[in-house]
């Protein structure tokens, strides 16, 4: 069973730009990329001008991974969750209590549960006010 943190950034509809800006700084490869538009239902799901935003994008760079997104309604990044901490695992049991753990004390963001890009996904805030979104990777 694997566990791993990587960064995660959520930006305000400049997810490829920065991409795109950190494969020529940091010598990033995507290792994946999904628009709000290829998610399932994307197009009757989301707004017309979000489906050539990034849902959700994998790097590698080096040896760690950075995540990154871009928030739908551009206006309302907080400063907690413009860099938020993903865990992820490749066990939905193991992600799911890990999820349930954060969220004492804390704030659910989005109840965990099965996603068109993962068996078991959640976002949590910690009491801590630190935001983790809980991937299961298969």
């Amino acid at each position: 069973m694997t566990l791993s943190l990587t960064p995660f950034l959520n930006l305000k509809r400049n997810a490829k730009e920065a991409i795109e800006f950190y494969e020529k700084a940091l010598g990033a490869e995507v290792l994946s990329m999904m628009t709000y538009g290829d998610m399932s239902g994307g197009s009757d799901t989301y707004p017309e001008d979000l489906k050539d935003l990034v849902a959700t994008a994998k790097l590698q760079i080096g040896e760690s991974a950075l995540m990154i997104s871009d928030v739908p309604d551009a206006t309302n990044v907080e400063a907690s969750k413009q860099i938020t901490i993903g865990i992820t695992t490749n066990d939905v049991e193991k992600s799911k209590r890990i999820f349930e753990a954060l969220q004492q004390e804390g704030t659910v963001n989005m109840p965990f549960g099965e996603q068109p890009f993962s068996p078991g996904f959640g976002d949590v805030t910690d009491k801590f006010g630190v935001s983790f979104l809980v991937y299961t990777e298969i």
